[in-house]
């Protein structure tokens, strides 16, 4: 079965850190519609402060997965920090200990990263938020993983529901937090969170593959 090792897994935090430093502006931009427009600078000073720390002292994947999310709880504000604070030490959590991460192990992780998020939020799908596009990407990786298909294939199936759960804010109402107040307003902007998340969730996807190959 395909599976890649704790050593090797440190190149996804890598490649996250790496991706949300490229993507600032365009998170920011893309808040700037209907918030605040300081997603993607949050983000970017979360991650680039991971990225100092894994400098000093780096790590495998749970050690770089669980320094991510502790600095994104202590030092963003805001409700995404705890949120994907929660998402990444959730991840780390189910897999320290785990040599080789294989297609349920991952699966397993990021059904634990979706129930950390559902503690502290309750945002659904519809709600136009980063839940939009993590349900239904769990959903089909656990989908594909039942059906016996391989660790790359459930990558694949979480990906292309996650970039779908992305677009489909584009069309929805906000119901929850600060874009909320705008109502009808906020309809024809895709959601800053859903974007990031799908990111997140993309860039997990591909460089995992990689490491497969």
């Amino acid at each position: 079965m395909e599976k890649f090792t704790q050593e090797a897994g440190s190149l996804v935090v890598d490649r996250l850190i790496l991706a949300i430093q490229e993507n600032k502006q365009y998170l920011s931009d893309i808040d700037g519609a209907i918030g605040d427009g300081d997603h993607g600078i949050n983000m970017n000073k979360g991650f680039t402060l991971c990225r100092e720390a894994l400098d000093k002292q780096p790590g495998d994947f749970t050690y770089g997965l669980k320094t991510l999310g502790k600095i994104l709880m202590m030092k963003i504000g805001g409700s995404m920090g705890p949120l994907y604070g929660k998402f990444f030490l959730s991840i780390g959590k189910a897999l320290e200990g785990v040599p080789e991460i294989g297609r349920d192990e991952f699966g397993q992780a990021l059904k634990a990263a979706l129930d950390a998020i559902h503690a502290i939020s309750p945002a659904q799908v519809g709600d136009k938020t980063l839940m939009d596009v993590l349900i239904p990407a769990d959903e089909a990786y656990s989908g594909a993983a039942a059906d016996g298909l391989s660790f790359e294939a459930a990558l694949d199936a979480m990906d292309a529901a996650a970039l779908k759960g992305r677009d489909s804010t584009v069309d929805m109402v906000a119901k929850l937090g600060r874009s909320s107040r705008l109502g009808e307003r906020s309809r024809g902007v895709m959601d800053a969170g859903s974007a990031s998340c799908y990111l997140i969730l993309h860039t997990m996807a591909d460089t995992i593959k990689e490491l497969l190959a």
